[in-house]
């Protein structure tokens, strides 16, 4: 059962400041509010507080929420969960952006199911750099190479790179892991491909160390919703 929350004003006021006093490039920051789990009156008060962002995990789920109802027009659907090859199509279909594409045969499938939707697909690369055994991504030497297949591709377009912090207390490990991770985004838009200017870096618990790191993409769900109405 899908729970219905709106957002915490006080959180994202506090969200906001820290996107402010933290990030090098707080214009380009954006909340991607992440509503898995929670109905679609999660995202109508994302919408109602001027978040165009929406982050969801599962397709099916997705597409049961969204079915039949109206959202704004600056509404852009992220898929940040990992994403089966099967649901390609319908994935293609539902989501503005897909941040979760991690191997090169996905990128692929999704080339082509653009290609006859007459789409062009935004996509981010996800890496796992911390070789997480229970995370999927890219190394990063694999990830070199499907941004250079991405530029062979019509029917997608490279918006940026997307990882996980590691699941760790201590902070200069995660500190150390997303300046890593901007390294290969900024390689990336240097020598291969210049759209590649987003990182989506930082949930709940790691935000304020993604900021430092020049996070471009916050995916918050705890921190920015309660249940209820309360305020």
């Amino acid at each position: 059962m899908l729970l219905d929350v709106d957002i915490n004003t006080r959180s994202l006021k506090i969200i906001k400041k820290n996107i402010h006093k933290h990030s090098p490039c707080p214009q380009k920051v954006n909340i991607v509010a992440v509503t898995k789990k929670f109905s679609f009156s999660a995202l109508q008060s994302a919408q109602e507080n001027n978040l165009f962002h929406i982050g969801e995990n599962k397709v099916q789920e997705t597409q049961q929420k969204t079915q039949n109802k109206r959202l704004n027009p600056k509404t852009q659907l992220h898929l940040i969960g990992h994403l089966q090859s099967n649901k390609v199509p319908l994935a293609v279909g539902l989501y503005d952006v897909i941040q979760s594409v991690d191997s090169i045969k996905l990128l692929n499938k999704i080339n082509r199911s653009a290609k006859q939707q007459n789409k062009k697909q935004n996509i981010f690369l996800q890496i796992n750099i911390s070789k997480a055994t229970r995370q999927t991504g890219f190394n990063e030497e694999d990830i070199i190479k499907a941004a250079e297949a991405i530029t062979r591709l019509r029917y997608i377009k490279m918006e940026g790179i997307m990882s996980i912090g590691p699941h760790t207390p201590d902070q200069k490990a995660i500190q150390k892991n997303f300046e890593s991770v901007r390294q290969i985004q900024k390689e990336i838009q240097n020598k291969i491909n210049p759209q590649c200017s987003s990182l989506s870096l930082g949930m709940s618990q790691d935000y304020i160390l993604a900021l430092q790191a020049g996070s471009t993409h916050l995916r918050l769900g705890t921190i920015l919703f309660q249940k209820g109405n309360e305020k």
